[in-house]
């Protein structure tokens, strides 16, 4: 879950207190704003905890306070319900159609959906970009809230979000670095982020690129005075990704074993002694 806070620490201390026991993973960003839960759980645990951190996300948070450079529609941005494995699509649908009724039901805000629809696929991009402008929600009411927003519900595969960031380089050079490495599978933006520029990019699709891949791509496309600081991994990642890349270039592309959805099940398991679906 995205969530539109990155930077009070009290407050995310009681965000990740309510996630209880699905959260495997949070990364949060200052100069985003924005911090990204990763619960993973069987069904009923999992429905009870997220409804628990959007709970407390809706009560302790306000749009209207917020800043940050990355887009948002609301303080509850993005609820993504990820299949696992190549069987359970059809069982993260229901999972966001569940959650997107009652987030709508409960809270009255608006709420949109991406994913698989019965009109075709739709995206994450296309839902941004076309939010109350020519695209109206998908449940609540027709406007945003003020001080909440919208909120995105998705059905979607795996998703792998992973940052380069750059010194020596202009904004506008990272814009252009960002559609160079935009392609199938990849999506990149530009991004400022303090003194230092960004180019935050989401692997969709991790038969069609890597981290490597991309890295390289911009190495090679770095102005003579600018360099790539380093890489950052938000979130988690499959154990199928570590393996595709060299051991030897995981500190340069900020991988690591424990980084991995299955390192962080495995240590829930022993932690509670028993096996996790």
């Amino acid at each position: 879950m995205n969530i539109s806070e990155g930077r009070d620490l009290a407050v995310l201390e009681l965000l990740s207190t309510s996630a209880g026991p699905s959260l495997r993973d949070c990364h949060s960003d200052t100069f985003h704003n924005r911090s990204v839960f990763t619960l993973i759980n069987t069904t009923a645990e999992l429905l009870r905890d997220v409804r628990s951190l959007v709970n407390a996300s809706l009560r302790l948070l306000d749009l209207e306070r917020h800043e940050g450079v990355h887009p948002r529609l609301g303080v509850v941005d993005v609820v993504p319900f990820v299949a696992l494995s190549p069987d359970t699509p059809a069982s993260a649908v229901r999972l966001r159609d569940l959650t997107a009724r009652w987030i709508a039901t409960t809270h009255e805000v608006p709420v949109f959906l991406y994913g698989p629809l019965s009109t075709g696929e739709r995206t994450l991009p296309y839902v941004r970009a076309n939010a109350f402008n020519g695209l109206a929600p998908d449940f609540g009411p027709p406007h945003a809230d003020a001080h909440l927003g919208a909120v995105v519900v998705g059905a979607r595969d795996i998703l792998v979000a992973w940052n380069l960031w750059l010194t020596g380089v202009s904004l506008e050079r990272a814009h252009l670095l960002a559609q160079l490495v935009r392609r199938p599978g990849v999506r990149a933006l530009g991004l400022q982020v303090g003194e230092e520029v960004q180019v935050s990019c989401n692997f969709v699709d991790l038969a069609l690129a890597t981290p490597s891949q991309v890295y390289d791509q911009v190495a090679a496309h770095v102005p003579a005075d600018g360099v790539i600081e380093r890489a950052e991994l938000v979130g988690l990642m499959p154990q199928a990704l570590l393996d595709s890349e060299d051991p030897v270039r995981w500190a340069q592309l900020g991988l690591s074993e424990d980084a991995t959805i299955e390192s962080r099940l495995a240590l829930q398991s022993r932690t509670n002694g028993t096996d996790q679906d």
